[in-house]
């Protein structure tokens, strides 16, 4: 007598239960929304350091260092800089000649060329002093300060790699990433 090879239901049903408990697993540890929150977080320390590099750039060869006066902006909700009683640029301009939401900094003056193409926004660029969107704030005198809000538990004050806390980039604010030459970075 020949015997069938093969499976029978119950064998499938129990090998699929195992896959379905497997992938439950590894989604839990893997935890994928985290994982693409630390994702833009990365880009948004590289977008702040790039243009705070820019901004460098310009100062240094520029014949003129003046950036402007107690000019803030920010990419789209409310800015989170003292004082500050209106919103943002509901659709920001990425321009680099000094119109773009860096105010004030005609990057295409940079002698051999600018280094941006544009002026980069936050990869979620949501709405509130909260939301994820980046800011610049100028005062007299010509220093500034460039912030953002990270969103993944890594990057957050406290976290693994912590870079929001006044410990870490040297600000005054424990809850957003300051980067500039603003003395202590307490613009806000």
């Amino acid at each position: 007598m020949k015997m069938k090879k093969g499976f029978t239901l119950l064998e499938l049903l129990i090998v699929i239960g195992i896959l379905a408990i497997l992938a439950t697993v590894v989604a839990l540890v893997l935890n994928p929304a985290e994982l693409l929150g630390q994702a833009r977080d990365s880009q948004r320390l590289s977008d702040l350091r790039t243009i705070n590099s820019a901004i460098g750039l310009w100062v240094a060869s520029a014949s003129s260092t003046t950036i402007g006066s107690d000019a803030q902006t920010c990419t789209k909700g409310t800015t989170i800089f003292t004082g500050n009683t209106g919103t943002c640029l509901e659709n920001a301009t990425t321009t680099i000649n000094g119109e773009g939401w860096v105010k004030g900094i005609n990057f295409t003056f940079i002698p051999g060329g600018s280094p941006l193409s544009r002026l980069p926004l936050d990869p979620t660029n949501t709405l509130g002093a909260t939301g994820n969107h980046y800011e610049f704030k100028v005062v007299t005198g010509g220093t500034y300060e460039l912030n953002a809000n990270m969103e993944s538990d890594k990057y957050k004050r406290n976290g693994a790699a912590d870079v929001e806390s006044n410990i870490k980039d040297g600000g005054s604010n424990n809850d957003v990433y300051e980067i500039g030459t603003e003395p202590g970075l307490d613009l806000i």
